[in-house]
């Protein structure tokens, strides 16, 4: 290890030690010197004491120098250099505190003035993109909003198979209980073999415009989803690898499937139940018309078997014309619409063809194909000349709804309205029937006179509900980070770069602080950095069961009570979701060995090992500001201007996203400092280990 290597403070020490070293030198061989010279065996006490004493003084005099120097000139240029650091490189705002350089002539002035100018041309030069920041924003802010609402989940994926972009369907479609992650390989949510194989098949293909059909399924549920993979084309990442990354489009078709499956098992049960019925009637009715057919008793025992199954086989079309009719809407694609909107969408139809109609619409959203609805009672109204006071009522009725279209005037003949139906609406298709709107809705319409010389159409709707107060919407967001499309995995962690790893950030609440008595932990929270930035929708975060009372000391600390987590999952069903989740990442914590140890003396119940590659964010602020700094989660965050709501201190949740934001701005200083890989890093905490153990050791 060179001088170089050392820190300043040492360096400033071992020169003083070299001083007084060389003084107390100085002073032996001048007195041995002085005492040959004399020649007097008696004054050998007296130089041994004045030499003694004089040592003594010139000790105390350079400690005394060496201590005034290292208070008011090694120390405060350590800290002046970790505050130019963290505002040239993890762009804190506030100004450099120079009352600890006062002994240092310009040198705090001037460094103050120069960070100054730097955050004052940054400024500049953040104003000066502005403009186009805030249309690329817009921009992307559009393409997230169009991606999240396309009907179909969107995966996205590099040659390894990690993820680096999904949408909000995705999330729901994949199932698992969480989000997906970046970073994380598909396998993890689909199985591994059709996908595999249909990148295979593309690939040997040689076409970048080729794609794959495929089915797969779900890891989480076994959910069947009919997925397209299509390759990316060759851009600007392309030459870093040599096969490209894909597109993954996914669509459920459970659903589709349950469907079609009814339909088949109702056709072969249609054909089972007529099939029989149907020979032994043709039998029945061979014997019964024969020349030497059967007479007397004879001939009635075969017309009663004839009858009993004719009646059977009526029996069974009515049975499964019923199934057939209460099955056919699903078969369907109708949508869901308000009561409302559709009676509003009616009084338009009329009112357009110089009408009126009044419109009574309870609050009520109705499944039903709305075009073809409103083009039927439109239709209707039309057609019902010599009649006036429209009215439509659209009302619930026994889990479904009844549209109700009356009028004042005759009731309509059952003759005229099937004549109506038969003809086609006025839809611009000829074969868009009144019938053919019944038939997709698995309904029927009858006519019903009423008081006061009023009739009605009747028209039920299978399904319906009631309009209830909205939910708090979910985020469908659109997680992706495409730099990961470019980077080239190492095989070992230590010489991989800082910005290629990902990281988990977590934070531990318990019921006290010490493990081996039997503090337990009670809130797990954690957040995910990749590529050098915090991932905001994939978070970790829940109460645990202690299954042992919390303190009211701890309670105060943390909030968290007995009654907040009596109905939490242990620590062994939320440890093996934490591992999941921090899988492949390096895990960085706030003083990582009090969370380190609740963790790992549960390592058995839990059936996994935590041995992923660790940071502590107090040796990296010990890197950074030197070891005379204070280092609690509230200095250090002070020094770089990150601001911990009070209501979030000392929550899980709250402190992980501090220590994040920390270790984020963190990140730049370290690699001014040369320190570009995680093995480097590691290498230089290690300096530091009487602040904390290493836990990489």
């Amino acid at each position: 290890m060179t001088l170089a290597n050392l820190s300043l403070r040492l360096r400033v020490f071992l020169f003083f030690a070299a001083l007084a070293a060389g003084n107390i030198g100085a002073l032996v061989a001048g007195m041995v010197f002085g005492f040959e010279k004399l020649g007097v065996p008696e004054a050998l006490d007296g130089f041994i004491i004045g030499g003694t004493v004089a040592g003594f003084v010139i000790l105390g005099l350079i400690t005394g120098v060496w201590f005034l120097f290292d208070e008011n000139v090694a120390k405060p240029i350590e800290r002046l250099a970790g505050g130019m650091r963290a505002r040239t490189h993890a762009e804190v705002a506030s100004e450099l505190d120079q009352s600890s350089g006062r002994y240092l002539g310009d040198l705090a002035p001037a460094a103050a003035a120069v960070t100054q100018h730097l955050a004052e041309t940054r400024s500049a030069l953040i104003e000066s993109v502005q403009r186009e920041t805030n249309r690329l924003a817009r921009e992307k802010e559009r393409l997230e909003a169009l991606l999240s609402d396309v009907p179909v989940g969107v995966l996205l994926c590099t040659p390894d198979h990690q993820l680096v972009f999904y949408n909000g369907q995705a999330v729901d479609l994949l199932g698992g209980g969480h989000a997906p992650g970046l970073d994380r390989r598909v396998f993890d949510y689909l199985h591994q073999a059709p996908v595999a194989h249909a990148y295979a098949r593309l690939i040997e293909t040689d076409d970048p415009d080729a794609a794959s059909d495929l089915l797969c399924s779900t890891v989480a549920d076994g959910k069947v989803l009919a997925a397209r993979m299509r390759l990316l084309s060759e851009g600007e990442d392309r030459h870093i690898t040599s096969r490209p990354g894909y597109v993954l489009t996914l669509r459920d078709v459970s659903g589709d499937m349950r469907a079609h499956a009814q339909r088949e098992q109702l056709m072969d049960e249609l054909f089972d139940r007529i099939r029989r019925p149907a020979a032994a009637l043709q039998s029945l009715t061979g014997v019964l018309t024969a020349d030497d057919g059967p007479s007397g008793a004879a001939r009635d025992k075969v017309r009663s078997a004839a009858r009993t199954e004719a009646l059977m086989l009526a029996d069974a079309i009515h049975t499964l014309f019923e199934r057939h009719e209460a099955n056919r809407a699903d078969w369907w694609p109708l949508g869901m619409i308000r009561a409302s909107d559709l009676g509003d969408a009616v009084r338009a139809r009329v009112e357009a063809d110089h009408g009126q109609i009044e419109i009574e619409a309870a609050p009520l959203m109705l499944r039903c194909e709305g075009f073809e609805m409103v083009a039927l009672l439109g239709t209707l109204t039309s057609r019902l000349e010599g009649r006036s006071a429209f009215r439509l009522e659209i009302s619930e009725e026994e889990g479904g709804a009844l549209i109700a279209l009356e009028w004042h005037g005759a009731p309509v003949p059952i003759s005229e309205l099937e004549q109506w139906l038969d003809a086609p609406l006025e839809v611009g298709m000829a074969d868009v029937t009144g019938r053919r709107v019944l038939v997709t809705h698995a309904s029927e319409i009858w006519p019903e006179p009423m008081a006061g010389g009023r009739g009605r159409l009747c028209i039920p709707l299978r399904e319906a509900r009631r309009v209830t107060k909205r939910p708090k919407p979910i985020p469908r967001a659109v997680v992706y980070d495409f730099e990961l499309l470019g980077q080239v995995r190492d095989a070992e962690v230590a010489a991989t770069p800082l910005e290629r790893l990902t990281y988990v950030v977590f934070d531990t609440e318990t019921t006290g602080l010490l493990p081996t008595e039997g503090d337990e932990i009670v809130q797990i929270a954690a957040v995910r950095i990749v590529n050098g930035r915090r991932v905001e929708t994939e978070v970790f975060d829940t109460l645990v069961n202690p299954h042992r009372s919390i303190p009211p000391a701890s309670t105060e600390v943390h909030g968290i009570s007995d009654a907040m987590v009596v109905d939490a999952p242990d620590i062994v069903e939320v440890g093996r979701r934490f591992h999941k989740f921090a899988e492949g990442a390096v895990l960085i914590a706030h003083n990582a060995p009090f969370d380190m140890e609740f963790l790992r003396r549960k390592e058995l119940a839990i059936g996994q090992h935590f041995d992923n590659p660790i940071l502590d964010t107090v040796l990296l602020s010990a890197v950074v500001f030197g070891q005379s700094e204070t280092h609690s989660l509230d200095a250090l965050t002070h020094r770089l201007g990150i601001t911990i709501p009070e209501e979030a201190r000392h929550t899980a949740i709250g402190d992980t996203v501090a220590t994040a934001d920390a270790f984020l701005k963190l990140l730049p200083a370290l690699k001014a400092r040369g320190l570009n890989t995680f093995g480097e890093v590691v290498a230089e905490v290690r300096k530091h280990g009487r602040l904390l153990k290493d836990l990489n050791a």
